[in-house]
């Protein structure tokens, strides 16, 4: 019989999912300030630092609104944001990890191919702007926000906008969830940067000269790529 292997959560995703349940239930209401890092601490019975690190997750999650001097504030949410925020935080286990993958493969793949047959001039400058901004990019959350806007504008250059709208939604879940797997293995180093951004450099001049069979099988790679790392983080983490 096989069993499942158990993932022991970090202090500061525990701290997460509590806060998470909190604001959920309306404990936490919209406009209300937490308690202090201190106090939060003292309450939960763990480190400053992992208090920290889950109010930083919360307001990427855009849950909090951490103002400078005066506190921390539950924001204006609507149900839909705080579902997400929910799911996402319980993309832990590989086997979810493993099918989120495959929805973005098989999204992403078709997205590609139809982006080459449809692309506009203003597509081909919208990503060629995001890839400038990946090749320029200053810091991992610059990169990854023009990863993101690349892989967006493909899903807008199919003309599609109900692709559109299912690419939107597994980017945003993708982006929460694996931040961290992202920013430690994506953008930890320059020569990893660089085979970024040139692997999105070979997709765009494929969708450029409407090769949508070039275009599917450069995405592809990249994809296959972006895989192996996230699921090689995955299984080092356990």
């Amino acid at each position: 019989m096989n069993y499942k292997k158990i993932r022991s959560k970090k202090i500061y995703e525990v701290v997460i999912d509590e806060l998470l349940q909190m604001i959920h239930s309306g404990k936490l209401k919209p406009g209300e300030k937490l308690a202090s890092v201190q106090q939060l601490a003292e309450n939960f019975q763990v480190g400053r630092s992992a208090i920290r690190e889950a109010l930083s997750a919360l307001r990427v999650m855009g849950l909090v609104d951490m103002r400078q001097g005066e506190g921390t504030y539950v924001t204006e949410h609507n149900p839909a944001a705080l579902s997400k925020a929910m799911f996402s935080s319980l993309l832990m286990d590989e086997k979810d990890i493993k099918n989120l993958l495959e929805v973005r493969r098989i999204l992403e793949l078709g997205a590609v191919e139809a982006a080459a047959n449809h692309r506009t001039k203003t597509d081909l400058e919208h990503l060629k702007a995001a890839l400038l901004e990946m090749k320029e990019a200053g810091d991992e959350e610059l990169g990854e926000k023009a990863d993101l806007a690349f892989h967006m504008g493909l899903a807008t250059a199919t003309q599609n906008q109900l692709l559109v709208h299912l690419m939107s939604n597994v980017s945003e879940i993708m982006v929460e969830a694996m931040r961290e797997t992202r920013k430690l293995w994506l953008f930890s180093q320059h020569n990893t940067l660089e085979q970024i951004f040139l692997e999105h450099k070979e997709i765009y001049e494929a969708v450029e000269l409407r090769d949508g069979v070039k275009a599917r099988r450069c995405l592809l790679n990249h994809l296959e790529r972006v895989e192996a790392t996230l699921l090689k983080y995955h299984q080092k983490k356990e």
